[in-house]
């Protein structure tokens, strides 16, 4: 079928929205009809290189959910007039990684950006004549999507669309960097430091978990603000800021978790990371830097001696076939605010206005909402 899509055709360039031609799903594949697209900081770092693509043009959107309204062959767990979230990392249920309990690490994900599909090595993506390679094997910037079933979760049809959208990667990162990673206990000090859509989720993830002082750290105001609507009981505008206070918050023990949410990660705010996290402590590092940056600046005398844990993050611990159901029905429950989440909403033609707007600090997320005029 043809419909549109927003593509990148190279680095630091706008999203072009123009006719792309969708594959029909073959073996294990089905199509989605979109609803709502979540607009991640991820997708941004296509556009800068920070995570390098082996080839252009590129499909961006790896959060949405919809609709299914196609079922290939050997489909088992979906059928048509499902509603779906996609889930950024797909599992396969069977590799030792997924065995394990570790979906999030499934084997599969180690052709994301590769744009090749899972079921067959081929692309079901063109424009302009081209092979287009789809973000995270989604390419959620456009109204209808072929996907592996693996890639998509089944939900409750009555989540509306667009909060639904949120947990196929930021909200469920965010949530799992606090529960999973972190491991945040009552009665714990936790420090988030970036308070956009990830970092809010963690925050929330920690008020939860029972934090005791939940210390937001962001540089734009209306973000700090946010943070204490969402629960947060210190709001500072950088990790030089928060210090002292801090140190006199707690009698000098620090934050017993640090978790790093910010959109971009300069492997130089490791060590005043980690000077405010506690003996004993744990820092988790969720925000992606650049593939090509090796360099991270921390003390390691006190490193070691302070007996510190720095942990890697992705997709916040999680198995997505559990936990996406999970945090929709936290958010039935009222326990988790998702709507508050969404600061605005944009139809495809405006993504460009919407990265902008992320930029600019106006967003904690910014989310497509599909329309007619978009098919």
């Amino acid at each position: 079928m043809k419909t549109k899509g927003a593509l990148l055709w190279g680095l630091n360039e706008p999203w072009s929205v123009e006719e792309i031609e969708l594959g029909d799903p073959r073996d294990g594949e089905v199509q989605i009809r979109m609803e709502a697209a979540g607009m991640c900081h991820s997708d941004y770092h296509l556009v800068t290189g920070a995570t390098p693509m082996p080839s252009f043009p590129v499909l961006g959107g790896h959060e949405g959910a919809g609709v299914v309204t196609k079922v290939g062959p050997n489909v088992k767990r979906l059928k048509e007039g499902d509603h779906v979230v996609l889930s950024f990392i797909p599992a396969c249920g069977a590799c030792d990684p997924c065995t394990q309990g570790h979906q999030n690490l499934c084997d599969l994900g180690g052709g994301l950006l590769t744009g090749q599909s899972i079921s067959d090595g081929s692309y079901r993506i063109q424009a302009r004549g081209q092979n287009v390679i789809p973000m995270a094997l989604l390419g959620t910037f456009s109204p209808y999507m072929t996907v592996h079933e693996y890639s998509a979760v089944k939900i409750d049809e009555h989540i509306p669309f667009e909060v639904a959208a949120l947990v196929g990667c930021g909200t469920t990162t965010g949530w799992g960097s606090a529960t999973n990673v972190a491991q945040v206990r009552p009665g714990d000090t936790v420090a988030i430091v970036g308070v956009g859509g990830v970092g809010m989720a963690a925050l929330q993830g920690a008020v939860v978990s029972g934090a005791r002082n939940i210390i937001a750290i962001d540089p734009v105001a209306f973000k700090r603000e946010q943070a204490l609507k969402f629960g947060a009981t210190h709001a500072f505008s950088s990790l030089e800021e928060a210090i002292v206070p801090v140190m006199e918050l707690t009698w000098g023990k620090m934050c017993d978790k640090v978790i790093l949410t910010m959109g971009e990660m300069d492997g130089a705010l490791v060590d005043p990371a980690l000077t405010l996290t506690a003996k004993a402590g744990t820092c988790v590092v969720t925000s992606m830097g650049k593939m090509s940056d090796m360099d991270v600046k921390m003390n390691l005398f006190l490193f070691a001696m302070l007996q510190k844990t720095l942990k890697g993050n992705v997709f916040g611990g999680a198995n997505p076939r559990h936990e996406i159901p999970m945090l929709l029905d936290l958010y039935k429950s009222g326990q988790l605010n998702l709507q508050d989440m969404i600061s605005n909403t944009y139809s495809l033609e405006q993504v460009n206005e919407g990265y902008q707007d992320m930029l600019d600090g106006k967003n904690l997320r910014g989310v497509i909402k599909y329309t007619d005029a978009d098919r």
